[in-house]
Order: structure tokens, then sequence, then C-alpha cells
């Protein structure tokens, strides 16, 4: 029989809480080839981000990518990499505090936030022990990605319900699959745009950059382009853009397959050829800096388009920890808790805890 987690010690009438775990992508240790492999390793191995047959795939991955990719990454890595670590456990960091902050001040019930990394430390298990072992009973998962695809929200399903597989006692559970054209969300996305113009001057053109994934899972049901394609249209709308003043592309393909068009690579080069001399770029399907905005597009797509006859492309950050980014992400989480006892006006702590005192009596006095 399978061995399932229970809470060592349990005493019945222990008391409950909410819980909110956020999850991103993750990030190596360190920008080291021994640290990437290892993140490559796992990242690259999951089934719903490499949707061919394991065996295959199993000789190409051990075989040539994990040979070659590791040094480079961790070369790219090192470019981005601060005294706090990679850019995106910073961020993370960072917005999990806030968040926690933020829902203290507007709750009277007591909540936990808990940040997983899907890849890598810390891990989606282990944040959930965390808020396990603060008694959370009712959770919310937050993927921290804005349009949904298999090969991200999808994965840290996966990564909850492998874990929930093995406790004794599953809580009550949500989970956000979304947010592309939420109203809060696309506001923020304008706002930073603006920001970063009247402190930065503003291009002649603004090119938003998603990551990209292979054509298929678009052809196989995958909503993820058509989302990112209501995202750019609708921060295009907010800032009163004209369709010659915007453009949307993907970034980050690898392999020989066709992945989702236009290519960001390809679209920076015929800009530069085309007479451009300033490109502003927006990675509005990234909610934190990584690896892929800091290095891939600040970094190798402006040195790409300086080669091809532009001067410079000016990157407009993710939202990260901004204000109004922190307090949409608050009001997404509330808008999901609606329904749960912490939420409700008539919330008394005090009478909660007199209910678990007198169920640990009759437990008690039952004999448990």
């Amino acid at each position: 029989m399978p061995k399932y987690i229970g809470e060592a010690g349990y005493q019945h009438g222990s008391g409950e809480s909410l819980g909110i775990l956020m999850v991103n992508l993750g990030t190596p240790d360190a920008p080291t080839p021994k640290a990437v492999r290892r993140y490559l390793a796992e990242f690259l191995w999951d089934p719903r981000v490499i949707e061919v047959p394991r065996p295959i795939w199993w000789l190409i991955l051990h075989g040539v990518i994990l040979r070659i990719r590791p040094r480079r990454s961790a070369e790219a890595y090192a470019k981005v990499w601060t005294d706090r670590g990679s850019p995106l456990m910073d961020w993370s960091v960072r917005q999990r505090k806030a968040l926690q902050k933020e829902l203290d001040s507007t709750l009277a019930a007591p909540v936990h936030v808990a940040l997983g990394m899907r890849y890598g430390k810390p891990s989606v298990a282990a944040a959930l022990e965390e808020l396990r072992a603060k008694k959370v009973r009712r959770l919310l998962v937050l993927p921290m990605y804005p349009q949904y695809s298999a090969t991200t929200t999808a994965t840290v399903f996966d990564a909850v319900s492998d874990a929930l597989k093995r406790w004794r006692w599953i809580p009550e559970l949500r989970f956000v699959s979304e947010y592309a054209g939420e109203p809060g969300y696309i506001a923020a996305l304008a706002a930073s745009v603006r920001e970063h113009w009247a402190t930065h001057g503003r291009g002649e053109h603004l090119l938003m950059s998603f990551h990209g994934v292979p054509r298929r899972y678009l052809l196989a049901g995958d909503p993820y382009h058509c989302q990112c394609q209501k995202t750019g249209r609708l921060v295009a709308e907010a800032l009163f853009l004209k369709e010659d003043e915007w453009s949307l592309s993907f970034q980050s393909r690898v392999g020989r397959e066709e992945w989702l068009r236009p290519y960001t690579d390809e679209t920076v080069a015929a800009m530069g050829q085309s007479g451009l001399k300033r490109l502003d770029v927006i990675c509005p399907g990234f909610s934190a800096d990584c690896l892929e905005t800091l290095e891939e597009i600040a970094m190798q797509n402006e040195e790409l388009f300086i080669e091809s006859g532009g001067k410079e492309i000016s990157y407009i950050p993710a939202l990260n920890a901004r204000r109004d980014h922190i307090s949409f992400l608050t009001q997404l989480v509330l808008r999901n808790l609606q329904g749960w006892p912490e939420m409700s006006p008539a919330w008394d702590g005090e009478a909660l805890k007199d209910e678990w005192r007198k169920t640990a009596e009759r437990a008690a006095a039952s004999g448990v």
C-alpha cells in the first residue's frame, strides 16, 4: 500500500488556515554548468514541455542537449546573476512578500503565502509542506503565468497533484488558470509602458514578445497563442496605438520544428534592416524578469538589432513587484477566495478558536 503523509502528532481540533501557493518556472541554484544541467534535466524531461516519445527524447536529452547546453546557458545566466541570486528568484521572493503584506492588511483571517518553483528549488512539494505545517485547509494555487499553456500552467497542476496524492488529508483546492485579459493586469502593463516612455523617451515601434511554443501545440488545442494575441491587442488599445505602431512576436525557440510565428529574432532583424533606429520591447507573458527577458531580449536581440542597422532596443521591464501589479494580484486572489469562510464579514477568529477547543474536547471524550 502507498504511504500517505500525515501530520506528526496530529491533534483533532488543532485549527486551520488559508493558504496561497504562488508558482513560477524556476531557476538553477547557481550560474554554473553543473547547476544548470541539474535544472535543465528536470525541466526538459517534463512530458508537458517536450511532447516527444520518452525513449527517443531520453537519448536526445542525455546524449546531446545536456552535454552541450548547460555550459552555454550557464554563461548566459552569469550575465544576469545578482548578489541576491537569479533575477527570477529575487523578484518571485519580493512578489510573495508583497502579496503576503497586502493580504494581511486586507483580511482579518490569517493567510499564508508560500512560493514554489516548478523546477528547481524551492519545489512545489516543499512549498505545499510549508503550508501544511501551518494547517492550511483551503488552498488557492496561483501560477504566475498570465497566459495558459499546457507547457506552463498545466505543469503546475501536475506538480500540485503529484504532491497531494501522498497527503492523508487533502485541502479544499482552487486553481487560477490564466489572467491574460484581466483589466488590472492590462492596466499595469500599459502603465509600465507609459512610465518607461516618460523616463526614457518613446521609440518608433513597440514590440510585444512572448515566449514561444511549437506550432503543433496550438493545432492540438493549446490556447496560449490566442491568449497572447488577446493580451497584445488589449495593451495596444490601452495605449491608443495604431496598427503600424506595435507588433507581436514569439521568442526562445529551439530545435528545427516550427514554432509560433512571427519569431522575435527575425522580427528584430527585419526592423533593423528597415531603417528603424529605436525599438521598444516589452514581454507581457513574463510576470517577473528572468533570463529570457534580461539576456535574450535586452542583450542578444539588441545586439542583433544593431547588427541589422538599428541603434537601440529599449527594454521595458516586467511588472515584477510594481505596486499596481501586486494590487492586481491581490484582487485576483481575493476574487478567487469568494465563498470561503475567511472572506465572510462575520469571520470571528476567537469564536473559531473556541470551536476548535470544543472539537478537541469532544475528540478526547470519545476516546480519540
